[in-house]
């Protein structure tokens, strides 16, 4: 009951009709991606997920990561799957060629992030950990920097971690205490302590690089005064070998509600003697800004989380559905149990998962595919668009995908009726796992203040109004055979319009529109997702019309097609129903005291 099979078919299908990846191999960066050689390597990305990660998910959850002698030990069938992953090379896929990586399109490197995590979400955080420490270290690390730590990060030899919270700053990075003492020769001496740290210690890499966030004696207060430092769990020596320990060690991990066998971990800096040795990145003070090439990077890759463990549930759900026999559907003979697949709510469960499912990875993977243009396309303006629609996406991705995640995995559980309330079944612990993403990398609350706040006003609000504008064409010229779809769109467009104008028309109100935030990141997400279901659902039918099955079948591409149709008939008219929370302001959210609120 607790198997996983890549979906690939699905995967395939964004990639060719949604996010063209032709559009990416025509530039220079990504022509070695072609589509044949990128068949081969998410088939074995997914015959790899399935054979040797997936089967680690449930004794991952049950053993979980321990403290032993000062250290985090992983679980046995970690060790083993991490070693055949990195042999393989699958965390090199998207790094650049000068340090071992292969240099594809984050497009297709998250589709293998997908799979990964679909398998082990657990195992995943840690390469997903390191893959943004490799970004960050990519644009803002010195030459040297870099020559001494990326080749053996972007390997998997050596993994990375992301330091930001203590107990008093949590999503207030401003408030954070650490210090950084320079020590007069280029170095840094580190004290503090840092909490949830996800992979902060394990024994599953030979070196961990800790990217820390910290204060110079002369620092600003707030963002303005927080540099970043590399602090290596081993010092490196000149010649890349290892050398002695520094002053950072775990001092305890937490117990959390899911995601067991992630270490997330309490980290101390210097409390050994005089402070841990760390090297500067960048400017002093400019912290803030390499972190944030790190998170945003990671903020794409939580939304993937909410994907793939869904995906995962939903599989699990659909399989326990086909099998479990209980009650009489209406074509049943008398005295004659059917499998409950055969039950409408049963149906209705599991084609809102599917279709969620379906709507939130061709939004992650357009988010990814408008990063590549960003980075790739040799037009200046090109890159500009593409990194502003990147830029509006990724709040969307975060949100959007890691809410439904743990909608769609409670969904998956109802569908296993009681037996999805204990452990025996695994889907319980789909539920657990999912549970963590929507408050990391930035809660979704902060998400959607990002969104109102920063992204809506780019270019005076007319990128935002020329994006919904498109979605608007778009949406019009769906053919007449699929106008259940169009019209649907078209409507859900102008409920996202008018609150959109109601945001911008009270933007000296700040409050009102923060008090609509989050659904109005529910509203904008929804449309989208459902835009681009249409984009597949449009390209399926034009495929059938022209008797085109020769890379997908005529089943594939009809339930494309119905689960598009699905959506907007019954899954998108729910952005209406919010219109009245976006618009209602703040009053009501002050009108009552703390003490009015208490019991």
């Amino acid at each position: 009951m607790d198997n996983y099979t890549a979906p690939l078919r699905d995967i395939r299908f964004v990639l060719e009709h949604v996010t063209p990846l032709s559009e990416l191999t025509s530039l220079d960066d990504y022509a070695h991606a072609e589509p044949d050689l990128v068949t081969g390597l998410l088939e074995e990305a997914g015959r790899f997920a399935s054979e040797a990660i997936a089967p680690t998910n449930r004794d991952g959850d049950a053993q979980g990561a321990a403290m032993v002698d000062g250290g985090v030990v992983t679980p046995e069938s970690f060790k083993r799957a991490y070693q055949q992953y990195v042999e393989a090379g699958w965390g090199t896929i998207q790094h650049p060629a000068e340090y071992g990586g292969g240099a594809f399109p984050l497009t297709v490197a998250n589709a293998v992030k997908e799979l990964i995590t679909s398998a082990n979400m657990a195992f995943s955080l840690g390469p997903l950990l390191t893959t943004g420490a490799v970004y960050l270290l990519t644009h803002h690390a010195s030459d040297e920097q870099s020559q001494t730590y990326l080749p053996k990060m972007v390997s998997g030899e050596w993994s990375g971690t992301m330091n930001l919270t203590e107990p008093q700053a949590g999503s207030d990075v401003g408030a954070v205490t650490t210090k950084a003492t320079p020590q007069g020769d280029g170095t840094y001496r580190i004290t503090g302590q840092k909490i949830y740290i996800t992979y902060g210690d394990h024994d599953l890499t030979d070196n961990i690089i800790h990217l820390v966030l910290a204060r110079l004696p002369d620092a600003p207060p707030g963002t303005k005064g927080i540099s970043l430092f590399i602090v290596p769990k081993f010092l490196v020596n000149d010649d890349g070998s290892l050398g002695e320990r520094n002053d950072v060690e775990v001092v305890s991990i937490e117990h959390k509600l899911g995601i067991h066998a992630s270490p997330t971990c309490v980290m101390a800096y210097g409390e050994k003697g005089e402070g841990a040795i760390g090297e500067l990145v960048g400017e002093p003070h400019t912290g803030m800004r390499g972190m944030f090439t790190m998170m945003n990077d990671a903020r794409l890759g939580v939304g993937l989380q909410g994907l793939a463990i869904a995906e995962r549930a939903y599989q699990q759900s659909l399989a326990y559905a086909r099998d479990r026999r209980q009650g009489r559907a209406p074509s049943s003979e008398p005295g004659e149990q059917a499998p409950i697949v055969e039950h409408a709510d049963v149906r209705r469960m599991l084609l809102t998962q599917k279709a969620y499912i379906e709507a939130i990875r061709a939004l992650c993977y357009t988010n990814a595919h408008a990063l590549d243009l960003a980075h790739s396309s040799p037009d200046p303006v090109v890159r500009e668009q593409q990194q502003k629609l990147a830029d509006l996406l990724t709040p969307l991705s975060k949100s959007w995908g890691t809410d439904l995640g743990v909608e769609l995995t409670s969904l998956a559980l109802q569908v296993h009726g009681g037996m999805g309330y204990v452990e025996e079944t695994g889907v319980a612990q789909h539920y657990r796992d999912a549970r963590i993403a929507p408050i990391y990398e930035g809660t979704n609350g902060i998400q959607a203040l990002d969104l109102v706040g920063r992204k809506l006003p780019y270019d005076g609000g007319a990128f935002v109004k020329g994006f919904l504008g498109d979605l608007r064409d778009r949406a019009e010229t769906v053919p007449d055979s699929l106008a259940s779809i169009g019209d649907g769109l078209v409507d859900a467009i102008g409920a996202l319009e008018q609150c959109t104008d109601w945001i911008f028309a009270h933007s000296e109100a700040p409050n009102d529109v923060f008090a609509g935030a989050t659904p109005y990141l529910r509203m904008f997400a929804t449309v989208v997702g459902g835009a681009y279901l249409a984009k597949g659902a449009v390209a399926a039918q034009a495929a059938l019309d022209a008797g085109d099955t020769a890379s997908f079948d005529a089943d594939f591409l009809s339930a494309k097609v119905t689960i598009a149709r699905f959506y907007a008939e019954q899954l998108l008219p729910s952005v209406h129903g919010l219109v009245g929370a976006i618009t209602a302001g703040a009053e009501d959210l002050y009108a009552v005291t703390p003490g009015q609120l208490a019991p």
